[in-house]
């Protein structure tokens, strides 16, 4: 079981996590919350950050990966919640939650969602912050930790 959903609502990681173990345990639950950070790369301070994307194509996209990831591993289920919109500084941004019979597998499915999440996903992110408006991109660090995973995806 894979669920996506982009959307420009807060989101409520303690919701999120009680939701998939309302659904059945599973033994191993691994979670992800990224929230939007209060200073830029250059340490200005963000106002806000916009996240744009394409709807319906980024939500098909981020599906046809997770699928593709879960293949790999052994039975997991994943629920991907990615806010778009105006985030203010502290507020959750990402969740990536994934429940598998082992530790090993839900670990190694958030993880490898993530790193496509902040490398790949199509996402358009601008900070707002004090000094002008910046367009993000995937950092060297960031496509280097998506490299690793080239054969599973």
């Amino acid at each position: 079981m894979i669920r996506v959903e982009v959307t420009e609502r807060r989101l409520d990681v303690a919701s999120e996590i009680a939701a998939l173990q309302a659904e059945g345990a599973d033994g191993a639950l691994a979670v992800f919350a990224g929230a939007c950070r209060p200073t830029g790369a250059n340490g200005a301070p963000v106002r806000e950050l916009a996240l744009e994307h394409y709807p319906g194509f980024t939500e098909k996209e981020i599906a046809r990966i997770a699928g593709a990831i879960v293949a790999g591993l052994p039975p997991v289920r994943l629920v991907i919640r990615h806010r778009v919109g105006a985030i203010a500084p502290g507020e959750t941004i990402v969740i990536v939650a994934a429940t598998s019979a082992h530790r090993a597998a839900a670990f190694a499915c958030v993880e490898q969602v993530m790193d496509y999440l902040k490398s790949d996903a199509p996402f358009w992110k601008r900070e707002r912050r004090t000094d002008g408006d910046h367009w993000i991109e995937p950092t060297a660090e960031d496509l280097a930790r998506r490299a690793q995973w080239e054969d599973t995806i």
